[in-house]
């Protein structure tokens, strides 16, 4: 049987983020089933280089660009392409790329890595609080919060964007929706039928390289330092843990105010690495004694807690968004009142000195992980979605 040829399409953020790790993940486990791959991306890195009047054709382009349009449908005929999978459109990519597919008549499938088509700032947060009020009212809150990065004129695009595409049926122009979790599933379906949703977790692929270290002497938190990630309530919590060292890994705005946190209260048990690159941050994993993610909003699908169950390192999560559907209590991992840091601790001092529950949760990682978030079996699904959804083109 003939193997499908994928354009893959992505807009590439200025800062690099775990959108283009999928991407590059997917596009790798394509290839090596044996399938043709082209990427289209552009890179808001184009914006810099826009004159004057092409920074003020920006929002024009935002709600649909010609020129990916253009272009799209120009790989579509000339590399015979079967399946359009997008990513990232914004903003540069726009949803001109559905009309491109539909054109051409091919089927298109688009990730959803985030809430940005239900929230203009993406995250379901303001002021660092959960904020579903775009869903429950409608999108007008965004402009009147400035919720897409403090900006009154983004917020406008941004709504806009999503408001007149709702408007003339857009979204309904996309054959399948990945989401990567029961619950995002249930938000989108606020916006497209249940029969278009389909879930297919993140995946990494197993490295057979490292082994599980031995140290089990701390706890790990990777990701951005900033109030969302909740390294605030983490080292506050921390600071009530004895004889347990916590490992922090990553930059972001609240790396100043975490490091003088610490040094302030004199907190000896916390080291902060900075940034690390992916080989060292899995050797960090491979011997921590468990991850911890103490986000403060739903999140999407972190791929550094499937890096960790591929591992066998449990995780301990907050009971919030996509966490409590990837971590489940006891088998993989613990949960915390993701807002509480009693509840955090109770569950740190859990895994403090209980070797045979670490044993038997970093059983239960690897067991979720061979079971779900390995590439094989990612492989299974992502193809049986690409089949779904080419019977219904």
């Amino acid at each position: 049987m003939k193997k499908q040829k994928i354009l893959i399409v992505h807009n590439y953020y200025q800062v690099p983020g775990g959108e283009d790790t999928v991407v590059e993940n997917e596009k790798n486990l394509l290839l090596e089933n044996g399938h043709e791959v082209v990427l289209y991306t552009r890179h808001n890195d184009e914006i810099k280089s826009k004159g004057v009047l092409g920074k003020l054709a920006l929002p024009f382009e935002t709600i649909f660009s010609m020129k990916t349009y253009k272009d799209v449908k120009k790989i579509i005929k000339k590399e015979n392409i079967d399946i359009v999978h997008v990513h990232n459109t914004l903003p540069l990519v726009s949803p001109s790329v559905y009309y491109a597919a539909r054109h051409c008549k091919v089927t298109v499938v688009q990730t959803i890595h985030n809430f940005r088509l239900l929230c203009p700032g993406a995250t379901f947060t303001r002021e660092n609080k959960i904020c579903e009020e775009c869903v429950e009212k409608n999108l007008f809150c965004s402009i009147k919060h400035k919720c897409y990065r403090g900006s009154l004129v983004q917020s406008i695009v941004s709504a806009l964007t999503l408001g007149f595409h709702r408007l003339i049926g857009t979204y309904n122009k996309v054959d399948g929706y990945i989401a990567l979790t029961g619950f995002n599933k249930e938000k989108l379906m606020n916006l497209v039928s249940k029969d278009k949703i389909y879930i297919k977790p993140n995946f990494v692929k197993k490295n057979g390289e490292l082994h599980k270290g031995n140290s089990r002497d701390y706890f790990l938190f990777l990701g951005r330092i900033d109030e969302l990630k909740g390294i605030r309530l983490l080292v506050e919590a921390w600071k009530e843990i004895d004889n347990l060292k916590l490992i922090l890994v990553g930059k972001g705005p609240l790396e100043k105010e975490i490091k003088k946190y610490i040094k302030d209260n004199d907190i000896k048990n916390i080291e902060f690495l900075g940034f690390k690159q992916n080989n060292e941050v899995m050797n960090l994993i491979n011997s921590a004694r468990g991850l911890i993610v103490p986000s403060q909003w739903y999140e999407g699908f972190p791929m550094t807690i499937a890096e960790s169950l591929s591992l066998g390192v449990p995780v301990i999560a907050g009971d919030i968004g996509n966490l409590p559907s990837i971590i489940n209590e006891m088998e993989n991992g613990l949960l915390f009142k993701y807002n509480d840091k009693n509840s955090l601790i109770e569950k740190i001092n859990i895994l403090k000195d209980d070797s045979e529950l670490i044993k038997k949760l970093s059983a239960g990682a690897m067991n979720s992980f061979n079971a779900q978030y390995n590439s094989e079996k990612n492989y299974e699904v992502l193809i049986n979605i690409y089949n779904k959804c080419s019977r219904r083109n």
